[in-house]
């Protein structure tokens, strides 16, 4: 099954002069983020975009995989644009976990950017019910840093949770804002949704 969103993202131009290097083979690199403090079951993983080959970079998507699949990990939530998994040599990447038996949640946002709100609240309550439910749920961007890292902080701040992956996880201005706005767009929002409700009501 596959959550797509509606703004993956419009495609990068393939960059023809990287060459092929050698494959590289060596344990695909998950982080657990700890979310016990707020009751919560399991961890949540994040790392960077498996089977990426661009410059240095050259791994295999298969063998990625099959570390996702050792690790129990379920649900994947993937915030690189469609452009970048074209750029980045995984263009099939969505399928290939599907096949993996492995439910794809996309919420695309570009490098250095931050989510909408709405897609951003989405998001955090699908990755918190999967980890209250018990599942193994990863959540990646391109390099494993930035918008992943971003993800992982708000969920604390929305689970009353407070730690990071050290120093340069938040790699953008508009991120940190992000987060430091993080409760009163949090506030806002929850606002907005019981005014909905007291209208349907009426």
């Amino acid at each position: 099954m596959v959550f797509l969103d509606k703004d993956s993202g419009a495609m990068n131009n393939f960059d023809s002069s990287d060459e092929e290097g050698d494959t590289d083979l060596s344990p695909f690199k998950i982080d657990w983020i700890d979310y016990s403090l707020a009751g919560c079951p399991e961890f949540l993983g994040i790392s960077g975009l498996p089977g990426c080959r661009f410059k240095d970079t050259w791994r295999s998507l298969s063998s990625d995989i099959e570390t996702l699949k050792s690790e129990g990990i379920t649900e994947i939530f993937i915030l690189c644009t469609r452009g970048e998994l074209s750029k980045y040599r995984v263009p099939r990447l969505l399928q290939e976990y599907q096949k993996a038996d492995i439910v794809v949640h996309h919420y695309s946002f570009p490098d250095g950017s931050v989510p909408s709100v709405p897609n951003c609240m989405k998001m955090l309550e699908e990755i918190r019910v999967c980890l209250m439910s018990g599942r193994k749920a990863m959540v990646h961007c391109f390099g494993g840093l930035g918008r992943s890292c971003l993800v992982a902080v708000c969920l604390m701040l929305l689970m009353d949770q407070r730690q990071l992956r050290g120093s340069g996880a938040i790699q953008t201005v508009k991120q940190y804002n992000f987060i430091h706005d993080f409760r009163r767009i949090l506030e806002e929002h929850e606002s907005s949704q019981e005014n909905e409700i007291r209208s349907i009501s009426r």
